[in-house]
């Protein structure tokens, strides 16, 4: 297939009249040439190009950005835009909030208040982590929701609706983890009935229960080991199955609504 022609604005300019400067100047006796303006937009267009012939990320981009899309295509589409955005809202806040929190029983409720009520606007970027991981799951759920009732889960977007499963298991796992952070009683005592609910599952549950506590019982490691699932391992495995799942989406597009689906089988119906 072919690929779409370069946006406006990457294409080189075409040279005007009287911009080339030549042995007798240009009218009234000034040198002609490029304005400032001209220059800046065709350094920017030299800087641009220059990127792209050594990454050849236009194709790329191209792709992912002039594709086409079924008619019909209205807002419950954004949805997983809206998930993606919350994703980094949480990556950007938590990156911040790391900066001050100390992954220490004796310390780390000090660390949380400190950020509260000490660091420059810390009370207005931890209550948009905390409250942008509820936004985050319900966002997920709606997504997996329009996704199934469109009917976007079936061939040949099975593997896209498999890794729609595994991303919504980690988000649950991510605010799971985040949960004991702050490290008061409510954070700990619900934290200690959620891992004794896993432990009561089939075959794995108490090994998984030995993992998330870091040994038998709640200790002074079990917040470490929440801190390293809840800022490196989970988060790390959400970016790379985000990934996975544009791609399949460049990759197979995106399905039509079920109610055009249901007006061309009556069309169909009405020519036979």
């Amino acid at each position: 297939m072919k690929a779409p022609p370069l946006p406006r604005f990457l294409r080189p300019a075409p040279p005007r009249p009287g911009t080339k400067p030549d042995r007798n100047g240009g009218p009234n006796g000034e040198p002609s040439g490029p304005s400032v303006k001209d220059q800046a937009a065709e350094a920017g267009t030299q800087v641009v190009g220059w990127l792209d012939e050594r990454t050849g990320a236009s194709p790329f981009l191209r792709g992912m950005l002039y594709r086409k899309v079924p008619k019909g295509t209205n807002w419950f589409y954004t949805l997983g835009s809206a998930t993606l955005f919350a994703f980094v809202s949480q990556a950007v806040t938590g990156v911040f909030l790391a900066m001050y929190y100390e992954p220490d029983p004796s310390r780390a409720y000090t660390s949380a208040s400190h950020i509260t009520n000490d660091v420059f606007l810390g009370e207005l970027v931890r209550g948009m982590h905390k409250w942008g991981s509820t936004v985050m799951i319900i966002l997920v759920f709606v997504h997996m929701a329009r996704t199934f009732v469109f009917g976007a889960y079936k061939y040949p977007r099975e593997l896209n609706w498999i890794i729609g499963v595994v991303l919504l298991v980690l988000t649950l796992v991510m605010g799971l983890t985040g949960y004991l952070l702050p490290f008061d009683q409510r954070s700990f005592w619900a934290t200690v009935v959620a891992v004794n609910l896993n432990s009561s599952g089939p075959v794995i549950g108490p090994y998984l229960a030995d993992f998330l506590r870091a040994g038998a019982e709640f200790g002074p490691t079990t917040i470490s080991r929440f801190y390293a699932l809840h800022m490196l391992a989970v988060p790390g495995l959400i970016a790379a199955l985000i990934g996975a799942h544009l791609y399949l989406v460049v990759r197979l597009g995106t399905t039509a609504p079920p109610w055009l689906k249901a007006e061309k089988k009556e069309l169909l119906k009405e020519e036979v």
